[in-house]
């Protein structure tokens, strides 16, 4: 007999949700998006510094967590096929359907913005967008298609699951080990020292972005979390570790975000502030990431690991699917918005509305078609027939150290 884990359910729904929140903040924010608001400003950006270090991070902590209970029920080759069954298909449509409109905006917008007739420029644009012979270049580089966009997390997770699969058999021996680097103030040290060390030294190197060729610091603190996810996924003791010290990481999560926020402050003038300085607020950084994942789980394993419903089921299914549609969705719709010239507090309100409607539409047109439902990351409909749809965790009712 099995149950769910309901509490890593609800922390997959909220992280998305806060992503999808996340992109629509993008475009009020003063860093480079696909397209801008001219209401576009520093206001919300201490809120976007609030989610940027973890919410990712976390997402791969999961993802790797719900690896584990899958790799425990399938031999080697039919997780394989169940992942890449899975994932394979939602990053094509992207790439090649889904993704194009947020290039096309981005293409006219960077056009209209120098002052050229984007005439030329979209020309044959799906032709030039799918051969790869757009040359749309700017002062920053130029835009390589076709891509996937905001569907980066899902081809990194499929590189990692195909790289998981000869470590399983020592994977399965790591809980142990863990167990030992992560008890007592362990659990708080041993995690931030290697997220703070792989932004000390590679984030320097390879920065951020998110091509997978070149991507060095990314896939090292994002597979390292995914290799750690998978670990300690039916590790009890660190869910009940993080539950008792989930007050202490939360208090410590907003006194490193209030830190960071005085650091970018003192030094928004554009001013370099000395090495020491910097590499000290790396790893403030990290220690707001690592202590709001220790609260988060905290949190959610002691209130949610029993909160289950139809919201949780609809919504545990529908969560991938609105992942995989919302941000075309934000650019195409934010585009048009931006030129009706509304008041910010009536233009955020309608984005949000729209984008809500327009994904759960998405969701809800998709999962109605067989043909739809495997390219917008849903079961088929035989094999949810066939068995209770298992799109996250599973643990024996018995939960117990590993």
């Amino acid at each position: 007999m099995t149950t769910r884990r309901h509490d890593l359910d609800w922390l997959r729904i909220g992280a998305f949700a806060l992503l999808i929140l996340y992109h629509v903040g993008m475009f009020y924010v003063t860093w480079d998006w696909h397209v801008k608001s001219p209401h576009a400003g520093a206001l919300i950006e201490p809120l976007m510094w609030l989610l940027n270090p973890w919410r990712l991070t976390l997402l791969f902590l999961i993802s790797g967590a719900a690896t584990r209970f899958m790799a425990d029920k399938m031999s080697i080759g039919q997780l394989t096929k169940a992942r890449m069954g899975r994932l394979w298909p939602p990053l094509l449509l992207a790439m090649f359907v889904i993704v194009p409109p947020q290039s096309y905006y981005e293409v006219l917008e960077a056009m209209t913005a120098l002052g050229q007739d984007p005439g030329p420029w979209l020309e044959n644009f799906y032709l030039k967008y799918v051969t790869g012979t757009g040359n749309w270049c700017d002062a920053d580089g130029c835009l390589e298609t076709p891509t996937y966009n905001h569907m980066w997390f899902v081809a990194f997770l499929i590189i990692y699951s195909l790289a998981l699969l000869p470590l399983i058999p020592l994977m399965r021996r790591m809980p142990k080990a863990v167990s030992l680097l992560i008890k007592g103030p362990g659990l708080f040290i041993t995690p931030w020292l290697f997220l703070f060390a792989t932004r000390a030294l590679l984030f320097p190197i390879f920065g951020e972005s998110h091509d997978f060729r070149k991507d060095g610091y990314l896939h090292t603190l994002y597979f390292g979390t995914f290799l750690f996810g998978y670990a300690i996924a039916k590790h009890q003791p660190f869910f009940d570790a993080c539950v008792r010290w989930r007050w202490l990481a939360l208090s410590l999560m907003f006194v490193a975000w209030g830190a960071l926020m005085t650091y970018y402050h003192a030094w928004s003038d554009g001013s370099m502030p000395p090495e020491w300085l910097r590499m000290t607020f790396r790893g403030v950084r990290e220690l707001q990431a690592w202590t709001a994942i220790v609260a988060l789980m905290g949190f959610a394993h002691l209130h949610l690991r029993q909160n289950d419903g139809p919201a949780r089921r609809t919504l545990t299914e529908a969560i991938f699917p609105i992942y995989l549609i919302h941000q075309t969705i934000i650019v195409v719709v934010a585009y048009y918005l931006a030129k009706v010239g509304m008041p910010i507090a009536i233009e955020a309100p309608i984005l949000i509305a729209i984008t809500v409607a327009g994904c759960w539409l998405f969701y809800d047109i998709g999962r109605r078609i067989p043909f739809l439902r495997i390219w917008i990351g849903l079961r088929s409909r035989s094999k949810e027939t066939a068995r209770p749809m298992v799109p996250s965790p599973q643990v024996p009712v018995r939960e117990g150290s590993q």
